[in-house]
């Protein structure tokens, strides 16, 4: 895992160079620890100051909201991301939906030049929206049963991939 983070952060600093009107946006939760873990290693490789990172919530944007219950966590984007280049990070790329309610709520804060999608995980074969990723650590093709869970030490004994 730490290899492809270490890659994953070096993917997007050679298409944004000194991350100059770049910002990088987690999506809460799973989204996050990826996302922590990508702006600490950019911040190995350029000045840590210089790295806009913030954490969007999509609860309320999402099209399956009325089916389950579902518990809001905390948006903190504490810069306008107008005209901004915006780095979207996800651990899972499946059907395509969480991204789609991340671009209606990234709407909310601006809008920005250009939206690049970064996950960990992407399941090729499963899309029901027209969503690619530009930076993805592995491909995983999978039955429509199965599951991938992405587990990290922060919230688990150890960093690991697991289809289920």
């Amino acid at each position: 895992m730490a290899l492809i983070v270490q890659r994953l952060s070096h993917q997007i600093l050679e298409q944004h160079i000194d991350l100059k009107d770049t910002v990088i946006i987690g999506l809460q939760p799973r989204g996050i620890l990826l996302s922590n873990r990508i702006v600490a290693e950019l911040g190995k490789l350029v000045v840590p100051n210089s790295i806009q990172y913030g954490k969007l919530d999509i609860t309320f944007y999402r099209d399956d909201i009325r089916k389950e219950l579902h518990v809001a966590n905390k948006t903190d984007i504490p810069f306008s991301i107008e005209n901004k280049k915006v780095v979207i990070i996800d651990d899972v790329l499946y059907t395509g939906r969480t991204i789609r309610a991340a671009l209606d709520a990234l709407l909310d804060f601006g809008r920005p030049s250009k939206v690049s999608l970064c996950v960990l995980i992407d399941r090729r074969f499963r899309r029901e929206l027209p969503i690619e990723a530009n930076y993805s650590g592995m491909a995983i093709d999978t039955l429509s049963n199965e599951k991938v869970m992405v587990r990290w030490c922060e919230n688990a004994t150890t960093d690991s991939v697991q289809i289920v």
